[in-house]
């Protein structure tokens, strides 16, 4: 192959080009023979010789390769790369040669030897053919699959005093395949401040490009910006739609040549300390990209790109939110219950919440045992007291993290949803080279998320349901509490206690405390709903049918328990008006007005039937009845009537 590009060369020395044929892969050639000095003074490394190869046809490189031939005492003093128009460089050479004189090489991928052990002088007869072949110092298959239309730049420079030289020509052979229809697209993402305040108004700016060379204008364009805990979404303006609950930016049509601009506003919920960073990427389009793949998560690609602010301002301990509850409070008081030194679990019996039950977990360490903190941990003390005075008692977890993946778990479970919580953790906080506390809490309704208001102490940072120590805090200090607090109704709460990325690749000892947990009490919520609709009238029939005499209507009553406790003996009754008359046999029950499916047989009674409600007509009045409902829990019953 090097033989048929040098004839090819040959061939086209006059011209300067040589055209490829429509269709096929070929190898075009690109000259440049203007001269020029090449010297420690002239070009060094901080302005080095520039020569330019204008390709106007686009295509898709297969393959590169590079002849250069220049005169230099010294040829060790120098330094070359090539170029691409999409940015990529590749090395040729650096300071190869030592005292041997010349350079007149072909650089291609496919030679047998590398430039690294050219050690003898070259000849100055006008190339090409060019005296010898060597592969480069870097790949020149880097360029491959990259578009071929732009200008290439080869450069030279001379890196040391004393030896000088000239530039005397060079030779640019493209192979390439006639390039697949694209859209070069690339994304930007910017941050209107780079150090905010808490509660400040910030902004991104997303920036959605389709490169002017591009043949194709995208459709279909969309960008995944799932927007980051520590920022609170206000709104968002520009081109096409954004939806904050996916993330997702609707961008459309983008022309080549053309750019989308999206600003996302919002406040900054992160405290004093906190580095926030937002991520997005192209994750659709219609149209193949030469250099990127959409949605893919790669980085290093032009269709994603990331911006972090850090939350200024001086950090005191944040306020938490006031617990307010619809009933009476339960406190989970560790003063009044046990725990034996080493448990992972418990249970205890909560008034008028029930039974609830604490499991402790740990992955990627151990717990310790430490006398001064109660013993073998999990344990009861109250000496990690988050500055209550007098000291009150915590359960106290001491453990030996092997790195920073290890997490320790808390799992409380409780018999039924509370409409609250609110809790502190004690000593989340840091020590230089040896650990940095985090903790990240979770809950959940019915295997639903939830998630809670995390206060921050002065010794750590919040960022949404997660905190994070950054200052170190003594055991008799209230700088590294935390407080939690559920504001929805809540039946598990996940409490996962491990290290943030400034912690040792191994930390060392390290604790957290989880103090008194105050729980809103349980209550129930009834809200019911009739609605009614036409099925049927002697005049029309099924089409479009009204409500006058002899027709046939459908009602429903749907019953939802709205509250966080199970709802118990529920009766509900529906009077009927004497204009209507109940069609025996019509009764259904579900729990949904479309899903009342289940037949009713009249007697009301739910024991008898597949589903647990009954349902009766007695008399002028329909009645329902369920044992029980719980919470987000709902219970239909349907029937027809016919309007007198």
């Amino acid at each position: 192959m090097q033989l048929l590009r040098a004839l090819m060369a040959l061939a086209c020395l006059a011209a300067g080009l040589v055209a490829a044929p429509v269709g096929a892969q070929a190898t075009t050639t690109y000259s440049n023979t203007t001269t020029g000095t090449i010297s420690e003074t002239a070009t060094p490394c901080t302005a080095p010789l520039v020569r330019n190869f204008t390709v106007a046809s686009n295509a898709q490189i297969t393959d590169v390769d590079i002849g250069v031939q220049l005169s230099h005492t010294y040829r060790g003093d120098l330094r070359a790369t090539l170029v691409s128009p999409g940015g990529t460089v590749v090395s040729l050479i650096t300071n190869v040669g030592t005292s041997a004189d010349n350079l007149n090489v072909l650089f291609d991928d496919g030679a047998a030897a590398s430039i690294s052990t050219h050690s003898s002088n070259d000849n100055t007869t006008a190339a090409p053919p060019y005296q010898r072949n060597f592969r480069p110092e870097g790949s020149l298959a880097s360029f491959n699959g990259e578009a071929s239309a732009g200008s290439w730049q080869l450069t030279i420079c001379d890196s040391l005093n004393g030896d000088s030289g000239s530039f005397a020509r060079a030779h640019l052979y493209l192979t390439t395949v006639p390039l697949t229809p694209y859209a070069d697209l690339s994304l930007t993402k910017t941050v209107s401040s780079a150090s905010p305040a808490f509660g400040a108004s910030i902004s991104y700016t997303l920036s959605v490009t389709n490169a002017s060379a591009s043949p194709l204008t995208a459709t279909g364009v969309t960008v995944q910006d799932s927007l980051p805990p520590g920022f609170a979404f206000t709104g968002a303006s520009g081109v096409g739609s954004y939806s904050s609950g996916t993330g997702v930016w609707t961008v459309g049509s983008i022309p080549p040549g053309t750019t989308r601009t999206l600003t996302i506003s919002g406040t900054v919920t992160a405290t004093s300390g906190a580095t926030v960073t937002n991520s997005a990427e192209i994750s659709a389009s219609s149209a193949y990209d030469t250099d990127s793949t959409p949605g893919n998560g790669a980085a290093g690609e032009d269709d994603g790109d990331s911006a972090s602010f850090t939350v200024s301002g001086t950090r005191t301990a944040g306020v938490a939110p006031t617990l307010v509850c619809p009933a009476l409070t339960t406190t989970h008081d560790w003063d009044n219950i046990s725990w034996s030194a080493g448990a992972t679990s418990g249970s205890y019996a909560l008034a008028g919440i029930g039974t609830t039950n604490f499991g402790i977990t740990i992955s990627g360490g151990s717990f310790l045992s430490n006398a001064t903190y109660g013993g073998q941990s999990p344990t009861r003390q109250n000496v990690v007291t988050g500055g209550l005075s007098p000291a009150q008692y915590s359960i106290f977890e001491l453990v030996d993290f092997t790195s920073q993946a290890g997490t320790a778990t808390s799992t409380i479970t409780l018999p039924t949803a509370v409409p609250g919580a609110q809790f502190r953790l004690f000593d989340i906080d840091y020590s230089s080279s040896q650990f940095a506390d985090r903790v990240t809490v979770t809950g959940s309704f019915n295997g639903s998320p939830v998630m809670p208001v995390l206060t921050n102490g002065a010794s750590n940072y919040v960022i949404g349901n997660s905190a994070y120590g950054d200052v170190l805090s003594a055991d008799t200090s209230a700088n590294g509490t935390v407080t939690v607090t559920f504001t929805a109704p809540v039946d598990t709460i996940v409490i996962e206690y491990g290290s943030h990325s400034i912690a040792p690749a191994n930390p060392g000892q390290q604790g957290m405390a989880i103090h008194d947990i105050v729980f809103c009490r349980p209550v129930g919520n009834l809200a019911i709903a009739k609605t009614s609709g036409v099925v049927s009238d002697p005049v029309n029939g099924t089409t479009d049918p009204k409500a006058i005499p002899g027709a046939t209507m459908r009602y429903c009553l749907l019953v939802t328990n709205n509250g966080s406790s199970t709802a118990t003996t529920i009766n509900i009754a529906d009077p009927l008006p004497p204009t209507m008359t109940f069609v025996a046999g019509s009764m259904r029950s579900g729990t949904s007005c479309a899903g009342a499916t289940t037949v009713e047989d009249d007697n009301a009674s739910g024991a008898d039937e597949s589903d647990p409600f009954g349902a009766s007509f007695a008399g002028a009045t329909v009645s329902a009845t369920t044992a029980t409902l719980a919470p987000a829990a709902a219970m239909a019953v349907a029937f027809n009537v016919t309007v007198n």
